[in-house]
Order: C-alpha cells, then sequence, then structure tokens
C-alpha cells in the first residue's frame, strides 16, 4: 500500500492543464487564468482630480490668494483651458487635471464670490491630484497565469479595458457508479437497492471547484455493461469511477478498464477510508477509481481528485495535504499502518482555540455523521493514543 503523499504525487505527476479558451470578462469569475494578463491603458488615463474643488497653480494657491474662475470641468468633460496666474478652473472628483494646474483646492477651503474664490488654506504641489497610471500603467501585468479570478479581479480587468480573457478549459470530468444495486434517487427501490448518493455528492463538490462534471448512467456488475460505459468517455479529461475497484468476485472496473488500454499506476493506498483507491491512464486520460462507500468516496474525492482537477485547470497545487491546528475534543486511539481521516465537528474553547470532537462511530457508510460534521482529524500511521486537549491537525470539509 502506497502513502498518502507518495500517491498523491504519483497521480499529478502526468497530469498538465487542459487547453485555453477565451471567455467574456461576465463569464470570467471563477476561472482560472492561462497566461499574464496586461493592462490595455492605464489607470487614471490622465491626471485626475481626487475631490471636489478647484485646479490651480501652486505657485498662486496661498492662503488669502484671490483666483479667477475661468472654466468648469465635470468628469468626462476635460477643459481646454490652459490655467494661467491669477486663474482656477472648477473641477469634480474624476475631472481631467488642465494644462497649467499643478494642485487642487478642495471647495472646503475656499470661499466663492461670484467668478472668483478666496483661498483660506494655502495649497501644495500635486495636492489631491492622482497622477496618470498612479493605480497601474498600461501594459503592466493586471492578472497573473494560475491565478483564479474572482469579483475584485474582474473590476481590475475591467478597469485595464479588457473585454476578453484567455482561461484555461473547464476539465470535463466523468463521474461512473458501478453496481447492480446502485439506483437513481426517485426510482422504485427493491428491499436491497441503495441510491446514488456519491455520484451527486461528488458532482456537487467538483462542480464548486470549477469542473464540468458529469454523472454517468450507473454501470452494472457485469463486464458487458462496463466496457459499454467505457466506449462512450473520449471527450473526458478525467474519469472517476465509485466502486468496483477492489478484489471482490464482482469488482470488475479494474480488469475492464486495463482490457480497454488503462495503464495502472497503483491500486491500493494506506488510509482509512478509502484503501482500494485506483489510479491509471487511460489513453491519456487520468482515470481515479474511488472506493464504493460513500464516505470513503468523499474523502478520497477531497485528498486526491481535488488536487487532480487543480492541475488540469491550471491552479497550483500544494504538494501536501492543507490541514489547520486545532485541538482534540475526545480521546482517540493507537493508529495502525493507516492513515486515518475521522470525521468531526469543531467548536472554539473559552480560551479560543479551535477544537475538533471525533465522532465516536466512524464507519464508511454513514452519511448522516458525515453530513453533521464539519471536518476530518488527520492522524498519521503509527499514531500513538491521543488524549483529549492534544494538538492535531484537521482537513475542514466543504
Amino acid at each position: 500500500m502506497l502513502d498518502v503523499a507518495t500517491a498523491r504525487a504519483r497521480i499529478l505527476e502526468n497530469l498538465s492543464p487542459c487547453g485555453q479558451e477565451t471567455v467574456a470578462l461576465t463569464a470570467a469569475c471563477g476561472r482560472i487564468v492561462a497566461q499574464d494578463v496586461q493592462a490595455r491603458r492605464a489607470n487614471p488615463p490622465v491626471c485626475v482630480s481626487a475631490m471636489d474643488g478647484y485646479a490651480v497653480r501652486a505657485a498662486d494657491a496661498q492662503q488669502g490668494a484671490v483666483l479667477r474662475i475661468v472654466d468648469e470641468a465635470p468628469a468626462g468633460r476635460p477643459s481646454t483651458h490652459t490655467v494661467t496666474s491669477g486663474e482656477c478652473i472648477r473641477l469634480f472628483t474624476g475631472s481631467q487635471v488642465p494644462n497649467g494646474a499643478d494642485a487642487i483646492v478642495i471647495q472646503e477651503n475656499t470661499q466663492l464670490a461670484g467668478q472668483q474664490i478666496t483661498l483660506t488654506q494655502t495649497a501644495t504641489k500635486g495636492q489631491f491630484i492622482r497622477p496618470k497610471g498612479q493605480d497601474f500603467a498600461q501594459g503592466a501585468v493586471l492578472l497573473n497565469a494560475g491565478s483564479r479570478l474572482g469579483p475584485r479581479d474582474i473590476g481590475l480587468a475591467a478597469a485595464g479595458g479588457l473585454v476578453w480573457l484567455p482561461v484555461f478549459r473547464h476539465p470535463r470530468v466523468g463521474i461512473l457508479a458501478t453496481g447492480d444495486e446502485i439506483l437513481l434517487p426517485g426510482d422504485t427501490a427493491p428491499p436491497d437497492g441503495i441510491f446514488n448518493s456519491a455520484s451527486f455528492m461528488l458532482a456537487a463538490l467538483l462542480e464548486r471547484e470549477g469542473a464540468d462534471a458529469r454523472v454517468l448512467p450507473v454501470a452494472r456488475d457485469n463486464a458487458t455493461s462496463l466496457s459499454s460505459t467505457f466506449a462512450h468517455i473520449h471527450d473526458l479529461d478525467m474519469l472517476v469511477t465509485i466502486g468496483g475497484a477492489s478484489v471482490g468476485t464482482y469488482d470488475l472496473v479494474r480488469p475492464t478498464l486495463e482490457k480497454a488500454g488503462l495503464v495502472q499506476n497503483f491500486w491500493k493506498i494506506a488510509m482509512r477510508p478509502g484503501k482500494p483507491l485506483m489510479s491509471g491512464m487511460l489513453n491519456g486520460m487520468p482515470v481515479l477509481g474511488l472506493p464504493g462507500n460513500p464516505v470513503a468516496a468523499l474523502v478520497c474525492a477531497m485528498v486526491f481528485v481535488l488536487p487532480a482537477l487543480h492541475k488540469l485547470m491550471g491552479r497550483p497545487v500544494a504538494d501536501t495535504l492543507d490541514t489547520q491546528p486545532a485541538l482534540l475534543g475526545a480521546d482517540v486511539g493507537e493508529n495502525d499502518q493507516r492513515q486515518d481521516f475521522l470525521r468531526a465537528t469543531l467548536h472554539t474553547s473559552p480560551a479560543g482555540h479551535l477544537v475538533a470532537t471525533p465522532f465516536g462511530q466512524q464507519g464508511s457508510a454513514q452519511l448522516n455523521i458525515l453530513a453533521q460534521s464539519q471536518a476530518l482529524i488527520v492522524r498519521p500511521p503509527h499514531a500513538s493514543a491521543q488524549k483529549a486537549g492534544t494538538p492535531c491537525h484537521i482537513l475542514h470539509l466543504p
């Protein structure tokens, strides 16, 4: 059995981002930038006033000076007049600073009488002027390749005059549940039927992360059904199977995929839940085979599928799990050779410490406990028994 870190590294080493596409600014939020994006123009594009007031020459702007108003220039309507000695031009926030002016006197520091103002305070050169390119220059890199676009990035790109952005394509991920007992939610269920919770749970997880997740029809526990399904996955960027990857008589996913050309990477890992996890490449497409129990499927998806998805999306992927420190809220026993991921609730102690309390039951099929959990306590292989209050590490559940 491979350890978790080695398994993650082996899954990621052969992956590369999906192809690029260009999308409209309005459709770019949440996408991954495929190449550096440069500003088409500076911001601000000219020197502008930061306040409502008057454009003046700093040499004239002494307390008590009287200046004649020769023009008015609202934002978007710049003045063509050049300010000379003894003159000023009425401006507003965002107005272009006219030629000849090198300071702004805010209106609060003036007394208006007809077409002239008296300064009640002295102004200094550059006062209340936003210089051209103060925010960014023309050609400046606004968005770096590999970054995920959020609302603020969209605003920045718009300020730089960008209408279209280069992004990586949404990875197309097929999710294939297997098993004669698996039914669609809402189907008429025989006594031993199990509704397909794992596929829809994983699809929601992957869609939230930016994938084009496709729930495929359930494949039955026979080679004909599996082969029929595998013949229609040519347009996917990754295939995730659920169940059928262990060593039982009806666990046919691995051998059927191998007949279709799968080059196996590994299929056992030292973790709980999630020991029977398969990894390989099928005609250049990564394939990850998850355990059939839904809790194990979600945990393995967090640990292995999401990093693979992020690599396909062009996002940077850390070498290690993104854990956070906490304190145990209950005693835990000695661990064996497998890395444990214990479902737990979170609360903050009176002293301000984050406390993770594991559930007493950790069965891989107990979705109700999974839904009540906020985190997974990550325990290394061969960890000794620990008392409540001992430091631990957690993964937040999505």
